[in-house]
């Protein structure tokens, strides 16, 4: 099956098109900076209660007896 003409230089257009945007990337979606997905109040929050059970669970081992290891 053969394409006319005027398909065939609307398809040469097109891909001539394509070539000259190839590697323009606009300023706005390149990434400036670091952000985290959490925000500061919850990422200390976070590590308030991991820091307090680490605390807690220590004060526990520690008070613990030690039923006659070292005696």
């Amino acid at each position: 099956m053969t394409t006319s003409r005027r398909l065939a230089d609307r398809k040469i257009a097109k891909f001539e098109k394509n070539i000259t945007k190839r590697g323009a990337v606009p300023e706005t979606s390149v990434k400036k900076g670091y952000e985290y997905p959490v925000g500061p109040i919850l990422l200390g929050f976070f590590v308030f209660v991991v820091i307090g059970s680490c605390k807690f669970s220590l004060s526990i081992i520690v008070n613990l007896p030690c039923y006659g290891f070292f005696d």
